[in-house]
């Protein structure tokens, strides 16, 4: 009996066990055809019918939905919220086991939680940067979905999957799965809701389908950007009080910290679209108009000055909004703006403070003023021992390439050729393609070919060390 997963193996299983045949179990009310047909899984009993085979085979109707009794399945999903909390408000390695030790309690005798739970737990690993196992478990898990749907849909899976092969550098797939999302969003109508969102955010990651990205960002209202982590460790504390004596309680707690979370969560999700979308904006302004990009960006800016004061994110920001109002003319709120993030940045390397120096060097430029100390500042960031060390194809690497290509051109625009030839360099061996060519004696423009995928203009990449959303 434990083995049997389905409502039809249940009643079967039930019946053999009381020495009933179909048409007794059928009693006046039913045909024993249709029970035959429940059993063999070809028919799926209503809710009036299931509490009507129920009470004849002497159980619970959870039993006969689920498999499990009906403290067994509280159990269960009290483990999953609790699980979900730990994801999204606590330690995401810690929400690996506890969504791995859900999925073999819950089992095939209650399928459909087990692999909300196996979910959960491909979630967390991608949380924490295991992209090859998360890939894994997301492929399993949609094999599965496509055999058994009801215990889980395809769309969310596609696009955590399209996420994940986009950051280990698989962009082709990754764009064919993106393409494969949208068309799933476009048949549901989808462009409302969590999962509007994300895979607005990941088509925005991977450069395509920004009109989708566009139409889900407007059709948003602009999320609640309320910080209520107080209350939500208020509701976790009580849940975990309440475990042991009322664990149905205790779900319900559970369920209400995992809701009361969700608004800024939410608000996050909507402020990197934005920030995205804005970004492709300015430098792409054939695609997308600078007015929409300034109040995207200006919406993405207060979102994370609220729930993220003075981190990488807020910062990223920042010079976003930035770029918008240096595109759109305004030189004096631009340079404000960056150097807020410059002072943000302060001590830390990488992608994002090199962005706002070459915005900054952007803004010098414009004014006929040096740009150099900023390209210079830039460059330095960028020559990170650690990221260098990175494998060629990282996410990283891809962005890290894109200032480069940037830097060049930019020390074009300030008359010094070699310095651009040495950017362009750079942005070939942030991509793993080796450039040992010098260029022709008193060349004035770089002999370094630019592949296709650095012409593309940069744009922002997913914080790794934002929550779990």
């Amino acid at each position: 009996m434990a083995g049997q997963a389905t409502i039809g193996d249940r009643i079967r299983g039930l019946r053999l066990s009381r020495h009933m045949s179909q048409a007794q179990l059928a009693g006046p009310d039913l045909s024993d055809s249709y029970v035959s047909l429940i059993e063999s899984g070809k028919r799926t009993p209503t809710p009036v019918v299931t509490r009507l085979l129920a009470d004849r085979l002497g159980c619970g109707m959870e039993f006969l939905l689920h498999g499990i009794e009906p403290h067994q399945r509280v159990d269960t999903v009290l483990a999953l919220r609790q699980a979900e909390l730990e994801l999204c408000h606590g330690d995401p390695a810690a929400a690996a086991g506890l969504f791995e030790a859900t999925a073999r309690a819950a089992g095939e005798e209650n399928a459909s939680l087990a692999a909300q739970a196996r979910f959960g737990q491909a979630r967390a690993l991608e949380v924490q940067g295991h992209t090859e196992r998360a890939v894994e478990a997301y492929e399993l898990l949609r094999r599965e979905a496509a055999a058994r749907p009801e215990r889980l849909a395809d769309l969310p899976l596609v696009v955590a999957l399209c996420r994940c092969y986009h950051r280990a550098g698989d962009t082709l797939r990754a764009r064919d799965l993106g393409a494969e999302a949208l068309a799933q969003a476009d048949r549901l109508g989808l462009d409302r809701g969590d999962l509007a969102l994300d895979l607005a955010a990941v088509l925005a990651e991977v450069e395509t389908d920004l009109a989708y990205v566009e139409r889900v960002l407007a059709a948003a209202p602009l999320p609640e950007a309320v910080d209520r982590d107080a209350e939500v460790l208020g509701l976790w504390r009580a849940s975990t009080a309440a475990t042991e004596k009322d664990p149905a309680l205790a779900a319900r707690l559970a369920a209400d910290a995992v809701a009361a979370g969700r608004p800024a969560r939410m608000a996050v999700r909507y402020a990197r679209s934005a920030m995205r979308w804005a970004w492709t904006a300015t430098v792409r302004p054939e695609d997308a108009g600078l007015d929409r990009a300034g109040g995207f960006a200006a919406s993405a800016a207060e979102i994370l000055s609220r729930l993220s004061p003075g981190t990488i994110e807020h910062a990223r920001s920042l010079v976003v909004l930035s770029r918008v109002r240096s595109r759109s003319g305004d030189a004096d709120a631009a340079a404000e703006l960056v150097e807020q993030a410059v002072g943000l940045l302060a001590g830390v390397r990488g992608t994002v403070p090199a962005m706002a120096y070459v915005v900054s060097a952007e803004l010098a430029l414009a004014r006929s003023k040096d740009g150099g100390p900023a390209l210079e500042k830039a460059q330095e960031l960028l020559a990170d021992p650690v990221a260098r060390a990175a494998p060629a194809a990282s996410f990283v690497d891809r962005e890290s390439a894109r200032l480069w290509r940037e830097i060049g051109d930019l020390w074009g625009r300030a008359g010094s050729p070699e310095r651009q030839t040495n950017a362009y360099r750079s942005a070939l061996e942030a991509v793993g393609i080796s450039s040992r060519a010098e260029p022709p004696a008193g060349s004035t423009l770089p002999e370094v070919a630019v592949p296709a995928v650095l012409a593309v203009p940069a744009h922002l990449d997913v914080s790794h060390e934002s929550r779990a959303g």
